[in-house]
């Protein structure tokens, strides 16, 4: 038998959030570009994408390869062509016009060539990069917990899934981009310092050349252009991280008011919510504000480089036309490849914001897998709680404190050990928290001090107050978090009808929000149905029939009556409810005074909260 620990339910509205507490970590993505890079490729190069990816890859720079050498052979024609212009020659000139159709029928299957494999590379380099981050954020209590370590674990969601598609996407565009104007810089670097020596200088009269005059005009004209790219445009780093930061704030709130309709009609919020969104949407609209103004400032120089250079290759080889060593045609091939190569070196200039906005998505995603990887989990930290199997089969709590916020709260007494088929009432007095204690035993919080002895895994469900009912069918909701298919239909409705569910039994093959469309009655009925189903030998409740009516509560008690007779029953609930049900009581009190044994780190109550420290960690990038 497989019974899992059943997750919490992931719901914007609900009121069983656990409590926050202080500190967090921050993951900085510390290192360097070169070697945040190196770490996703090497984790490409261990994954089973990586034989697709490198096809694509290896697909691309061949095209670009072949498309440099019909680059060579145009500039290479545009002297011919221009010559046969300036020498009035109509045969010649029909002549170049059909090599011209060839040369650019051929560069238009390359262009198009190299735009699918552009596009299947980026779709396969997001396969690959969601599936790393999901391998890593849906490994056991890893979501959860990454949820309660501080600014990294706001919007988790979005840096999945937002921000892995824009990495991907830019970083093949750039990528294929910096190939390309790598391999064409170097084909007519040596073209353009072979012209070079056809510019000839007059002094006098004495005639010379300067070697590679050409190819240093182009590097200066190109450096010039990268550095005040580079001074003008480096704000925009923090700046597109911000904007990601607080779009995701926004999602939030669209979908926080979304799920909690119904509440807020209830109360007449709608005027409250709008003042809320009106200022999340102010934050949007600032950040965007402020990108613009640093885009215009790019614009300056990126649009005034471009326009100059359409004479800067005029005027640079005039010296060359004019004193007659070159010819119109001649010209016209200097200009060509002084355009390639200042169009190479300028790439930087021109892709600038692009590479600004891939700077601070990288950041964001490998922050996130640093997070996701990293080994030092709040469980290992000196002093955490610890869980271990009970030699005998037992649940056993030695010495356990759990760290609240600011505080702490333990049992009466400082051994506690349940054996099978005893029923234990666990009181939580007001203010104790008693959640946590839920929580530390599932371990889901890891802050505090003390052992816990478990008994097999595989034995025990958690039942929360609010049942998780995934997305799917009724039939895998009630089966969960076995697969449907483990329990025939007939065994599902029949649990269904033991708990008083048996309207339900109709749609066990319908496919709907059942979290949405069960009452929290409902919900927790069949949670009991499930139990019926997995057959446990340790259930633990958290208030778990919280929302039942006497009569329902009655017939989820007799199932421990009898289909579940041998099981042992810990609840952690606030009264001495039940009294003649439960064989043992014990309580869990909020200890005011004393040192805190490990302060609980927590999610930020906003992810505006994480905003500041994000923009000094892209600052810093």
């Amino acid at each position: 038998m497989d019974v899992r620990v059943e997750p919490r339910r992931s719901q914007v509205c609900s009121d069983q959030k656990p409590a926050p507490a202080a500190g967090g970590r921050s993951f900085a993505g510390g290192d360097g570009v070169i070697a945040q890079l190196g770490s996703l490729l090497s984790a490409l190069g261990a994954s089973p994408f990586r034989r697709r990816v490198g096809v694509l890859a290896l697909g691309i720079v061949i095209v670009l390869c072949l498309n440099v050498l019909g680059q060579i052979r145009l500039n290479a024609w545009q002297g011919s062509f221009f010559d046969a212009i300036e020498q009035r020659d109509l045969a010649v000139f029909g002549a170049q016009l059909l090599v011209f159709g060839l040369i650019v029928s051929a560069l238009l299957v390359l262009v198009v060539a190299q735009t699918w494999l552009r596009e299947m590379l980026q779709i396969r380099l997001r396969e690959w990069l969601t599936h790393d981050l999901l391998d890593r954020w849906l490994t056991p209590k890893r979501a959860y917990l990454l949820a309660n370590d501080g600014e990294i674990g706001v919007n988790p969601d979005q840096r999945v899934h937002e921000d892995t598609r824009h990495l991907t996407d830019l970083s093949t565009e750039l990528a294929v981009g910096l190939l390309q104007g790598s391999l064409l810089l170097v084909s007519f670097v040596g073209v353009l310092w072979v012209l070079s020596a056809q510019v000839l200088f007059t002094v006098g009269d004495r005639s010379f050349s300067i070697p590679g005059y050409m190819v240093w005009c182009a590097l200066a004209y190109a450096s010039a252009g990268s550095w005040l790219a580079w001074r003008v445009g480096r704000p925009l780093i923090p700046l597109n991280a911000t904007r990601y930061a607080r779009e995701a704030e926004l999602r939030f709130a669209l979908v926080r008011v979304s799920e909690c309709a119904e509440g807020i009609a209830l109360h007449g919020g709608e005027a409250d919510e709008r003042r809320i969104l009106d200022g999340t949407v102010g934050r949007v609209v600032t950040v965007m504000q402020g990108l613009a103004g640093r885009l215009a400032r790019l614009t300056w120089v990126t649009s005034g480089h471009g326009w100059l250079g359409i004479i800067t290759p005029i005027l640079v080889a005039a010296p060359g036309y004019f004193g007659g060593g070159l010819s119109f045609g001649g010209l016209m091939m200097v200009i060509g490849a002084f355009n390639q190569v200042q169009q190479s070196l300028r790439w930087f200039v021109e892709h600038f914001h692009q590479i600004a906005d891939w700077r601070a998505t990288l950041l964001r995603v490998m922050a996130l897998r640093e997070a996701l990887s990293a080994d030092d989990t709040p469980s290992s930290e000196p002093g955490g709680i610890r869980l271990v199997d009970h030699a005998k089969g037992h649940l056993e709590l030695e010495d356990l404190t759990v760290a609240l916020d600011g505080s702490r709260a333990t049992l009466d007494d400082a051994r506690v050990e349940i054996v099978p088929g005893e029923r234990v009432l666990i009181v939580g007095e007001t203010g104790s928290d008693k959640g946590t204690l839920f929580r530390a035993i599932a371990g889901l919080w890891p802050w505090g001090t003390g052992t816990i002895h478990l008994p097999p895994r595989r034995t025990v469900m958690f039942m929360p107050q609010r049942p998780y009912l995934p997305l799917g069918s009724l039939h895998a909701a009630v089966s969960y978090p076995a697969e449907p298919e483990r329990f025939e239909s007939v065994e599902v409705g029949d649990a269904l009808e033991r708990v008083g569910l048996d309207y339900l039994v109709p749609s066990l093959d319908r496919e709907q929000r059942w979290d949405k469309d069960l009452s929290l009655d409902e919900q927790q009925r069949l949670a009991f149905a499930r139990l019926l189903l997995h057959q446990p030998r340790w259930v633990l409740l958290d208030d778990a029939m919280g929302a039942l009516e006497d009569e329902h509560r009655r017939l989820m008690l007799s199932i421990f009556d009898h289909e579940l007779a041998d099981a042992a029953v810990i609840s952690i609930g606030r009264s001495r409810a039940h009294s003649g049900f439960y064989t043992r009581t014990l309580h869990f009190r909020r200890v005011p005074d004393g040192a805190v044994p490990l302060r609980p780190r927590s999610r930020p109550a906003s992810p505006v909260a994480a905003f500041a420290s994000v923009e000094r960690l892209h600052a810093r990038g």
